[in-house]
């Protein structure tokens, strides 16, 4: 069959109707501004905002697959000074029986098991550990470049880089300058939570400020070091918080592309999870109290759902117009919201993820192999292809050798309950040429840097 678009047709209900010109924005003509990212926020309904996203992601991407990469989550230690209320993992006292930090062989093995299942990369964040010298990392660094050589370093975010310059007594420049040149590659988006002071002092306390954040990144994009962005949704903040540190992201991004030698590749948000952090001790605000939620310095919570987490998905695809690429977070959400993801404007699922310590502190334990990463995305209507970290393709799975069209023993995952052509998957991924009374047409931006490596 051929989807039938009508089925996704705004409800009779809530003909919403933008008050600007929304078809310039899908089509790269006129960047979203604030006011209408907030109207957008308040008055979508979120099958439009996900069509309309969905079609910004087609513009940007419009080949015939959809990404996924194979690393290592290696935590190497616990033990840190900040006491983010979100968080679960950490241990403030490094004498808790369960307070650990890893040692170079240690880091050495787990990097091995990578490797033994195609593995091109490695993801290495930590707490923030007083008691670790600088020789501990750049011995760590050019200890994991001489035994792989092939394998992409993407480590340490921006609070840790901004520790790593009070305890050594070195301006965060240096530090990275210096982790560079021992194998340190790319940087992780990791700590950036909500840039809003009044949000950061009451959920992370003790970590670097937003500004702080984002200098860490201008200064590694100055040393040519390609980084992600992330946001952190469903705690204290608000949604002007939200639209807040979009804008601060998609500013840098402008400088970047116009002065430095690196940028931001990806950005990824994802939803707090309680289960296990000081945060979840606060009282919850209920979506149908009929109270708008108001921040209220910190003592109301406001849990993210996959409806929240999927329109702030949409809205980030259509406000950071110059970030190519956006990751799904099924890591939080689940494979299927995750999955879901790819049509609300995500052209990337992320990383199969063999190890991961902080988000199942939390109580969140989604677990993913290559080959249901794979079938995610094929079921999509996509041929799933691993990359690598600047989003390069190292291998299309196209072929019978596919990891998910491998014979497998029952109930690795349930039998496919539809199939469908490779034509109809391309009918159902152009469209048609109206969505909710916007006609458009896809079209290359008129004079915009692109973000593409």
């Amino acid at each position: 069959m051929i989807f039938d678009h009508a089925m996704f047709a705004s409800p009779a209900h809530a003909p919403y109707r933008p008050t600007f010109d929304l078809a310039a924005v899908i089509a790269g003509r006129s960047r979203l501004t604030d006011a209408q990212f907030l109207e957008l926020y308040a008055q979508a309904d979120l099958l439009s905002l996900g069509r309309w996203a969905g079609a910004v992601g087609q513009r940007l991407h419009p080949e015939d697959y959809r990404t996924y990469v194979i690393d290592r989550n290696i935590n190497y230690t616990n033990i840190c000074t900040a006491r983010c209320t979100f968080c679960a993992f950490k241990r403030n006292d490094p004498t808790a029986a369960d307070a650990y930090t890893l040692s170079s062989e240690q880091i050495y093995a787990k990097i091995t098991e990578l490797v033994k299942l195609g593995g091109t990369q490695i993801l290495m964040q930590g707490g923030m550990n007083p008691a670790l010298p600088i020789e501990y990392y750049e011995e760590l660094l050019r200890g994991i470049r001489e035994k792989f050589p092939g394998l992409h370093i993407h480590a340490f975010s921006p609070p840790e880089f901004v520790e790593f310059a009070r305890f050594f007594h070195l301006p965060v420049g240096e530090v990275l300058r210096r982790f560079q040149q021992a194998g340190l590659a790319t940087l992780p988006g990791g700590g950036g939570e909500i840039f809003s002071e009044r949000v950061r002092q009451r959920i992370s306390p003790g970590k670097c400020s937003g500004e702080q954040w984002l200098e860490v990144m201008s200064e590694a994009h100055k040393l040519g070091m390609f980084t992600s962005a992330t946001m952190l949704i469903g705690h204290i903040e608000t949604i002007e918080d939200r639209l807040d540190h979009l804008r601060r992201l998609r500013q840098r991004q402008d400088w970047a592309l116009a002065h430095a030698p690196a940028h931001y590749t990806a950005f990824i948000h994802w939803t707090y999870q309680p289960a296990n952090t000081p945060l979840d001790r606060k009282r919850k605000w209920h979506p149908d109290s009929g109270a708008p939620y108001a921040f209220d310095n910190g003592r109301t919570v406001r849990l993210a759902d996959a409806n929240e987490y999927l329109r702030m998905l949409a809205l980030a695809r259509l406000y950071l117009d110059n970030f190519t690429h956006i990751q799904s977070s099924w890591v939080t959400m689940g494979p299927k919201i995750g999955q879901l993801a790819l049509f609300f404007g995500a052209n990337d699922m992320g990383s199969v993820m063999m190890e991961e310590n902080v988000v199942s502190s939390a109580g969140t334990t989604y677990r993913l192999s290559e080959e249901m990463i794979c079938r995610l995305i094929r079921d999509s209507g996509w041929v799933p292809a691993q990359r690598d970290q600047y989003y390069r393709v190292l291998r299309r799975h196209d072929g019978a050798d596919a990891p998910d069209l491998q014979p497998r023993h029952p109930g690795v995952f349930p039998p496919r309950q539809h199939r469908i052509t490779a034509a109809e998957a391309a009918a159902y991924r152009r469209g048609p040429g109206t969505t909710a009374a916007i006609e458009f047409k896809i079209s290359a931006p008129a004079g915009r840097q692109s973000a593409k490596l």
